[in-house]
């Protein structure tokens, strides 16, 4: 998406969106006017094909619509409540403070806006967004302010650092708008005379800014997330044609340009190990392409950061259609990287919903032109994440070896497949939490939780929670589903079914709902599920229709006794 002023955003906003699009309510508290944030804030969201609802509420109104659990940011249902509270209110506030009130007013704050969390979270189920606080120094001390408890600058640094250590264990999502002024810079985000006259704090010409920063966040939310990098080689990861050049002359490494590709690898190999998928799709023969990853003494990347190495003379939208079946991600949450227009546009035209960066011509600008985009929001992780590339190199692995085989079964049958069934922990729940909110395909009701929401389900005793691992011969797949039952009467609801893509038709949805049915059958309850459609879950329409169960007013009904178990080449073990 280019640049977009905040008139091009409002033009957004009155644009149709297709009527089959899940909307997202927003509510939006603020204690400065919110009302131009509000409108770039849909405007951008529509240009992401987000159906945005906002409830902006009236000025300065953040503890009338808190503390009333029937106002109308609650009433009006919201998916998510965006806070706002303004430097610029905070330094007003702290100006008519004596000194010794003054060294305690980060806690101060930091108590309110807690205080704040807390009411949402008695009176709703959405998500919190908070702004942190942007960096102000009012010169009164100049730099010496940075180290003076009783100075407002310090005691803003100090607010932005409690509010980031509070906001994990109260599953609040913090959106950092003091980056985006240190990016933007001060002139621009905030406009004196806007302030004073109609107490906006932020700048009709960083409206657009702020929205970019706040909406891939919604995003995160709604389970619309990049997973994988596909990377171009020449003149991508490195300056020069390789088959022309040679390896010993490509351009990488600490001299001129190729410090430019260095540094993008660096960024790309950051993002691998945050568990992003990398990669690669060259114009190339496989052995020359290979080299500079297993013998150039400047490359970052190595071939143990590549999950899928794909080098020939095919088309290029081809070989990322078979990256992405071999991968079984969404083509919408790929990214393909390559420094070449013409290439670029052939595979936009043949995968329109693959996200294709238009990349500068300057590979100086690489690095700072993707970080630019957003594309890597994230709002949860993991110790697993640093395993994704292992797990993916060894899915590609299965992938040849099915080749090997005629008949499918005798395939699943080699894999030597074991399950474990256990109670969530503390060491799982992060990772389940991730599975809540990145799974859209194998996900029944696509219900987001965060690792607090998963908490607390674990300590009510009326539900069950259960994750399931993986491993055959190839590796260990780790965990790969999350199944939470909720007691009803004389029923287990299933409240989450979800699973990741990479062990489809494994065997494992069997063995899955083998397990549901063993467990309601040791406590003599039946079996009760519920599919809500999202444009991304089709794939298990008709998941309760295939294991036996009956539909009747939108839920689906089994009792284990009309269940026949089966047949699965994956064994339970146990530790």
């Amino acid at each position: 998406m280019g640049r977009m002023s905040f008139l091009d955003l409002l033009k957004a906003c009155k644009e149709e969106m297709a009527e089959n699009i899940k909307p997202f309510n927003l509510s939006v508290l603020g204690d400065t006017s919110t009302q131009q944030l509000s409108i770039a804030l849909k405007g951008y969201a529509k240009l992401e094909n987000i159906k945005l609802n906002i409830f902006d509420a009236p000025y300065n109104q953040i503890e009338a619509q808190l503390l009333d659990s029937k106002s109308d940011c609650f009433e009006t249902n919201p998916n998510a409540i965006l806070i706002y509270i303004s430097t610029e209110k905070l330094y007003e506030k702290f100006l008519n403070l004596s000194n010794q009130d003054r060294v305690k007013f980060a806690e101060d704050e930091a108590n309110r806006i807690k205080m704040y969390w807390d009411k949402i979270k008695a009176n709703s189920k959405a998500k919190i967004l908070q702004y942190n606080f942007v960096y102000i120094n009012d010169e009164v001390f100049g730099s010496f302010a940075a180290q003076l408890k009783e100075s407002f600058s310090f005691q803003i640094t100090k607010l932005n650092y409690l509010i980031a250590n509070l906001s994990k264990e109260n599953n609040v999502h913090v959106i950092d708008l003091n980056a985006l002024q240190s990016k933007i810079g001060r002139e621009k985000l905030f406009d004196e005379k806007l302030y004073y006259i109609a107490k906006m704090a932020i700048s009709t010409n960083a409206l657009y800014d702020v929205a970019s920063i706040t909406i891939p966040v919604i995003k995160c939310l709604i389970g619309n997330i990049k997973k994988c990098v596909i990377l171009d080689l020449d003149n991508t990861l490195w300056g020069g044609v390789i088959g022309d050049v040679g390896i010993e002359n490509i351009e990488i490494g600490d001299y001129e340009t190729g410090r430019a590709f260095t540094a993008f690898q660096k960024y790309l190999k950051e993002l691998k190990d945050r568990g992003i998928i990398l990669a690669v799709c060259s114009k190339n023969n496989q052995d020359v392409a290979m080299k500079p990853f297993e013998e150039h003494p400047d490359m970052v990347l190595k071939l143990d950061d590549i999950a899928i190495f794909i080098a020939n003379w095919e088309d290029k939208a081809a070989n990322i259609k078979y990256i992405q079946q071999t991968l079984n991600i969404a083509m919408d949450s790929i990214v393909f990287i390559d420094d070449s227009e013409f290439e670029r546009n052939a595979v936009k035209a043949l995968i329109p919903n693959l996200c294709v960066p238009e990349m500068p011509e300057d590979p100086a600008l690489y690095t700072s032109y993707i970080q630019s985009l957003k594309l890597f929001e994230t709002i949860s992780y993991s110790e697993e994440d640093k395993e994704r590339t292992t797990q993916y190199q060894e899915e590609f692995k299965r992938v040849k070896e099915q080749s090997l085989f005629e008949d499918y079964n005798a395939y699943l049958q080699s894999l030597d497949m074991k399950a474990t069934v256990k109670d969530f922990d503390a060491f799982s729940i992060p990772r389940i939490a991730q599975l809540t909110q990145r799974s859209n395909q194998f996900n029944l009701r696509t219900i987001r939780y965060t690792e607090q929401d998963i908490k607390d389900l674990v300590k009510d005793e009326n539900n069950i929670c259960k994750y399931f691992t993986l491993k055959d011969h190839v590796g260990d797949y780790g965990i790969i589903a999350a199944l939470i039952m909720k007691k009803q009467d004389d029923a287990l609801f299933i409240d989450t079914l979800i699973m990741s893509c990479r062990v489809l038709k494994r065997g494992m949805e069997e063995f899955i709902f083998n397990k549901i049915v063993e467990i309601a059958a040791e406590k003599d309850l039946d079996i009760i599920g519920e599919y809500i459609k999202t444009p991304k879950n089709a794939l298990v329409e008709n998941l309760y229709k295939d294991f036996g169960f009956e539909e009747r007013d939108g839920k689906y009904y089994l009792s284990p006794l009309d269940y026949t178990k089966f047949n699965t080449t994956i064994r339970e073990e146990n530790d």
